[in-house]
């Protein structure tokens, strides 16, 4: 796989000296790189998401506003990377389609839990700056109630703006004759596929980003505002790095995947005129920030943690429970 990116690299950088043919190259990209890729990140971060899902239905008793935001978190990341080993086995073997519904069915699920993700990750930040603002938790907003509204909004408002996807993958799979599992970048249907890829950009991505941001800085202020009033130095600092580290996360892991991936589309388009080795290019470049932009669902769980309200040392009691059982079946009566 190393000797594949380098190659790529120099696709890239030197594309009149490259002797091998472009098309050739993303092949192997995507079977020797994405298809490993995605394998690993299914197998690092299916576990510490079930662990987590897992934790909370058995070990949390009392739920607040941020653990249902946690959970379900959780919940769409465990989803978002069940989806994973079908696209390791679809690059690995050139798109070939074992069942259009599994096809539309997986691309859908994938960019549900991509979008669902980064809005509850709004939702928490939002919840660390009410509880900084209301420490006596008098806002509706925190309460498990207004948390599952909230909860029930955000599902229904991602599902409206994916859906969409379905008929682009309908069309190209029709187009394809059935035959040919393709990416979102590669779709051909009856609307403006750049134009939806956008629009989902700047309500999926940027405008959450910007929330993100926003609750940054107003739970910063709110900090600054209590240090000065209690001359506490060490109070509340977590809560600004968690909701710092998030924001951190989602701009460096999502924009070069939503930036390439409209590039990517636009090179497909007549009115664009690019050449066919810029085009392999583009794509290329596309390919590697792919994985990166999934490993979202596998750095999750760290935040899970570090939010979770006394969910760690639940956590750990649990496990220590059940693995104490088999110990004490074993000794003498």
């Amino acid at each position: 796989s190393s000797y594949i990116l380098i190659h790529s690299l120099s696709l890239m950088l030197f594309p009149d000296c490259y002797v091998l043919n472009d098309t050739e190259i993303n092949k192997d990209l995507e079977k020797y790189y994405l298809s490993p890729s995605y394998a690993i990140e299914f197998c690092i971060g299916f576990p510490s998401n079930l662990v987590v899902v897992l934790g909370y239905i058995f070990c949390l008793k009392e739920w607040h506003s941020c653990h249902i935001y946690i959970f379900n978190l959780a919940v769409s990341d465990l989803v978002f990377l069940c989806t994973l080993p079908h696209l390791s086995y679809l690059y690995a073997n050139d798109y070939p389609v074992t069942s259009p519904f599994i096809c539309i069915i997986n691309r859908y699920v994938l960019h549900l839990n991509l979008y669902s993700s980064i809005l509850f990750m709004v939702w928490i930040s939002m919840d660390r700056f009410l509880l900084i603002k209301h420490p006596m938790k008098n806002h509706h907003l925190l309460t498990p109630r207004g948390a599952l509204i909230v909860t029930g909004l955000t599902w229904l408002a991602v599902n409206v703006e994916v859906c969409p996807l379905i008929a682009l993958i309908v069309k190209d799979l029709q187009r394809e004759n059935l035959s040919r599992c393709l990416d979102f970048s590669s779709l051909e249907g009856d609307f403006n596929t750049l134009g939806y890829s956008l629009g989902l950009t700047i309500t999926g991505y940027i405008l959450p980003l910007l929330a993100l941001c926003v609750f940054s800085q107003k739970v910063s202020h709110l900090l600054h505002m209590q240090e000065r009033a209690v001359q506490n130095r060490t109070s509340y600092k977590r809560p600004l790095r968690v909701v710092i580290s998030a924001t951190v996360m989602f701009f460096v892991l999502y924009t070069p995947y939503h930036v390439l991936r409209n590039v990517r589309i636009a090179s497909l388009q007549q009115w664009a005129g690019y050449h066919s080795k810029t085009i392999g290019i583009i794509k290329a470049t596309y390919i590697l920030a792919r994985p990166f932009a999934f490993l979202h669902s596998v750095i999750n769980p760290v935040f899970y943690f570090l939010l979770g309200d006394k969910f760690r040392e639940l956590l750990i009691s649990k496990i220590r429970e059940i693995t104490r059982k088999p110990d004490l079946r074993r000794e003498p009566a």
